[in-house]
């Protein structure tokens, strides 16, 4: 892994392995987790429109993982998935959602990713998992840490209306949120 902004050609693609078919319709449950900010969030109990995107972690310029986590399908990505999620972050507040990325990295390490891409949204942690068993999300574990596997949820009013896993590739992810919003208006 040389450089965390672009996507090699030859990423393996997730496959859907069924482990979100139980998401969509479902409430997210009230659990409060840190943000990157300092604010703590319950999307549980947060009203309006959100779009949660998990991912397994923003990897630090300087402390890249193994070459052999872009061999994990879904694992790479999530700087491309951020940043276009930054990029087109106007599109968001337009359509009045507010959004969220939460990760079970150490919030130090996402604190210095939100600093480095400049992402005008918080980023929460969810380090203990503590949202995702209760949830019931997919993760993998890599060099003996469990990680989040790449899911959006879009969700309003605490219920999620619409699930997209498995997200490949990850940074066109935004692109096809943006466009269920659009088409989903009402």
């Amino acid at each position: 892994m040389k450089d965390l902004y672009q996507l090699p050609d030859d990423l393996p693609v997730p496959i859907d392995d069924g482990a979100c078919d139980h998401l969509s319709g479902s409430r997210i449950p009230s659990v409060l987790l840190k943000g990157v900010s300092g604010d703590s969030v319950n999307i549980g109990e947060t009203q309006g429109k959100l779009v949660l995107f998990f991912y397994p972690m923003n990897a630090r310029p300087d402390a890249l993982p193994g070459s052999d986590w872009s061999e994990i399908p879904g694992a790479r990505g999530c700087t491309p998935q951020s940043c276009s999620y930054r990029d087109q972050h106007g599109d968001f507040l337009r359509s009045g959602c507010k959004v969220f990325g939460i990760s079970s990295q150490p919030i130090e390490e996402q604190k210095e990713a939100y600093k480095r891409l400049h992402l005008p949204f918080d980023l929460l942690n969810d380090s203990k998992l503590v949202l995702t068993r209760a949830m019931k999300l997919p993760t993998f574990e890599y060099q003996s840490s469990d990680y989040i596997k790449r899911i959006t949820l879009i969700v309003k009013d605490g219920l999620i209306q619409k699930v997209f896993y498995p997200v490949f590739p990850p940074d066109r992810n935004v692109h096809d949120v943006i466009d269920w919003i659009e088409k989903n208006k009402s």
